[in-house]
């Protein structure tokens, strides 16, 4: 393969500014969610605390400041685009003096809510190259989801938090995130903590690596029985034994993601199979990002990055031309 180079722009401030320009208001993530805004949060929502001495938790607004605040440092002012934020769960309250009102009376100020799940994705537009001739886009961002914590503990309590860092397919929306793009357990005191843990992934990313593996991806493909073998094994795969699973890829995709790739394998105007029934690596990579879109966003990561080692594991079995356990070479 020949040496590739990302088209990179660098404008280097230590000021925090965004384009007015918002990443692509196409969702990135739909299941059981709706869209929000970074102000609507910050000017709507009240923030949880921890109940023991009734301390505020890190807010979804501080979070996605915390990002952007790292993002703009490491890759320069005006060159991230507004945070996309997508939000779930709602939680839902109402002031002291409203308490005996009956629901349909409640004017809209003694009403209280916050959302215990929330993602967001920020593009950086100029970091960006082709797979296939698919335009990809860097895209940070992370998950929050309170019902993770313990806010019956106090101040000082580890929070729980997801960060990732990896590209966007500007086709479809759909992220493409590896294990190495991604910290999926991330526990912090306070924001001190999390700022640091947001550096450190965006300094150590390697987003041309990540871009060189996916168009890897282009010059395999799996033929028309290899991809019906694969279907059938990934509905198999959740009856397993834990110790018939030993040595075989993990499969996070429940029944509903596994029926829409096999929906779109035949319908996806992107990435549909070729007139032989055959299907490159890439192209069935991109219908498990996209099936991902249904999945709910505490789980959403965690499958984006098993779509990519599923792929990654296809393409080993095979340059080995050794059958996978999920098809036969």
């Amino acid at each position: 393969m020949e040496n590739r180079s990302l088209a990179i722009q660098h404008n280097h401030a230590d000021t925090v500014d965004v384009t007015s320009e918002s990443s692509s208001e196409k969702a990135f993530i739909k299941g059981n969610s709706i869209s929000a805004t970074l102000e609507e949060i910050k000017a709507e929502h009240v923030i949880p605390v921890f109940l023991k001495d009734n301390e505020p938790v890190i807010s979804h607004t501080d979070f996605i400041e915390s990002m952007v605040e790292v993002a703009t440092h490491i890759y320069g002012s005006g060159s991230i685009s507004k945070p996309v934020v997508r939000i779930s769960h709602p939680i839902m309250g109402r002031v002291p003096e409203a308490r005996n009102k009956p629901a349909a009376e409640l004017m809209e100020w003694e009403k209280t809510r916050f959302y215990e799940r929330m993602m967001f994705a920020i593009e950086v537009p100029t970091i960006h190259d082709e797979v296939a001739g698919n335009s990809l886009s860097l895209t940070i961002g992370g998950v929050k989801a309170y019902n993770i914590d313990n806010l019956n503990n106090k101040i000082g309590a580890d929070q729980n938090f997801k960060i990732y860092a990896g590209f966007k397919n500007t086709v479809c929306t759909n992220l493409c995130v590896s294990a190495d793009g991604y910290v999926g357990d991330l526990k912090v005191k306070n924001i001190q903590q999390l700022y640091d843990a947001i550096f450190t992934l965006l300094q150590t990313y390697n987003a041309v690596e990540h871009l060189r593996k996916m168009q890897y991806l282009t010059e395999y493909s799996l033929t028309e029985h290899q991809f019906a073998q694969l279907i059938g094994r990934c509905r198999m795969y959740p009856y397993l034994t834990q110790k018939q699973r030993d040595g075989i890829t993990p499969l996070l995709f429940g029944d509903q993601q596994v029926n829409n790739v096999c929906r779109d394998y035949y319908r996806d105007r992107s990435f549909c199979k070729s007139n032989d029934g055959s299907i490159s690596l890439w192209r069935l990579y991109n219908l498990f990002t996209g099936a991902n879109k249904s999945t709910y966003i505490d789980q959403f990561l965690d499958r984006s990055v098993n779509a990519y080692q599923l792929a990654g594991d296809l393409k080993q079995a095979l340059i080995s031309g050794r059958s996978s356990w999920y098809f036969l070479t």
